[in-house]
């Protein structure tokens, strides 16, 4: 090789280590990224590799905080329902929780089984979702007929009881809307029998593929320090090993009488937080089937309180929290004595579980992104209001 051919080697080695390149800000939605809604990211690419991600918020805001402020106590629970749309029920059941402890009122025992039993059983509905969504994001379509198939089981008898598929409606201060329906309880009990025997189908296509933890293994680490700074909560907080659920630490309704395991694991990744949401479907089924238990050997009796026409709530302020689906929710219920909230302030799950992304996905491929984002169980109505 000539001197001359070297320098022009070395010349061409010397301009490509100093060749300029540019980040590239690359918009994520906000239609529907990952189908959880009108969620968008702005994320600042080099090359393959996500250097910052910036969730932003807001799409879906409708005010409810200010809508709460000019209806009843009553009519409150029409709009708290629909935040989350796929933990109506859990939503609702916060709301009236508050109202009844700022009013001092016992509720029957029968209506604290009840709503015990229909708020696990919209846990179960909740994951099941979740689990056959995720994985139509790593592009495996099969699990969500099945996913579906067991969603539907337990909708049916939540129709059933309610009359409603999405929005229930079944809650209401003092106790539930009516008694349970002759023979609910038997089909009720069969549902989560038969959900429970088909639960295997759902983590044998997942738990064996090879793809799925590929994709999943190792992507998208929380560490315990970030889920305590940004108030992650849930089953997100709990694959990271963050040992907390209200049911079991500051109990409610009736499950100061009941055994509530609490799942959880240690590698904080997105393949942990799916097996943690998996294995929570069957302590839901096992919890829905002790208050299954108890229900029958209860005597029949009132399944709520009478109401004045015109409920007022006596003034003060009182904070209730709720172990929802996807995390814990908090009502901060302020009264001037009046039929309306002075201030009703929602403290949603996904609000904050959606926070820790600007941690998380930075250094991870784009490619990651989807699964990251997925592994994340959010619902964009819940972070925007």
């Amino acid at each position: 090789m000539t001197t001359d051919h070297q320098q022009l080697i070395v010349g061409i080695g010397a301009g490509a280590r100093e060749l300029a390149t540019e980040d590239m800000i690359l918009n994520i939605g906000p239609q529907h990224p990952s189908t959880h809604g009108v969620l968008r990211l702005r994320i600042t690419l080099d090359g393959e590799r996500i250097q910052t991600a910036e969730p932003i918020v807001g799409y879906m805001h409708r005010g409810a905080e200010k809508l709460f402020e000019v209806r009843d106590f009553r009519q409150i629970i029409v709009l708290a329902n629909r935040h989350d749309w796929l933990s109506a029920f859990a939503n609702e059941l916060g709301v009236v929780l508050a109202v009844e402890r700022m009013l001092g009122m016992e509720v029957p025992e029968r209506a604290v089984w009840a709503r015990t039993l229909l708020a696990e059983l919209n846990r179960v509905l909740n994951h099941l979702m979740f689990l056959g969504s995720y994985p139509i994001e790593m592009g495996a379509i099969t699990p969500i007929f099945y996913a579906f198939r067991e969603r539907e089981e337990i909708q049916r008898v939540m129709e059933e009881i309610s009359g409603g598929r999405m929005h229930y409606m079944f809650n209401r201060v003092g106790g539930l809307k009516e008694d349970l329906p002759a023979g609910w309880l038997g089909r009720t009990r069969h549902a989560v029998s038969d959900v429970r025997s088909r639960m295997g189908d759902i983590r044998n296509l997942i738990a064996g593929n090879e793809i799925f933890h590929a994709r999943t293994r190792g992507v998208g680490v929380l560490s315990r320090e970030q889920i305590l700074q940004y108030g992650v909560s849930g089953p997100i907080a709990r694959a990271a090993g963050v040992d907390f659920d209200l049911r079991r630490d500051e109990p409610y309704l009736a499950y100061g009488e009941l055994t509530v395991p609490v799942v959880t694991r240690k590698e904080g990744d997105c393949l942990a937080r799916f097996e943690c949401l998996l294995d929570q479907v069957y302590v839901s089924l096992d919890l829905a089937d002790a208050c299954l238990d108890r229900l029958e050997r209860l005597p029949q009796g009132p399944i709520n309180q009478r109401l004045p026409k015109i409920l007022k709530v006596p003034e003060g302020h009182t904070y209730a929290w709720t172990e929802n689906p996807l995390g814990i929710n908090g009502y901060y219920l302020v009264s001037r004595g009046e039929k309306t909230p002075w201030r009703l302030k929602l403290r949603s799950a996904s609000y904050n579980n959606i926070q820790v992304l600007a941690e998380i996905l930075p250094g991870n491929l784009v490619a990651d992104m989807i699964a990251i984002l997925g592994s994340m169980f959010f619902v964009v109505g819940d972070i925007d209001k």
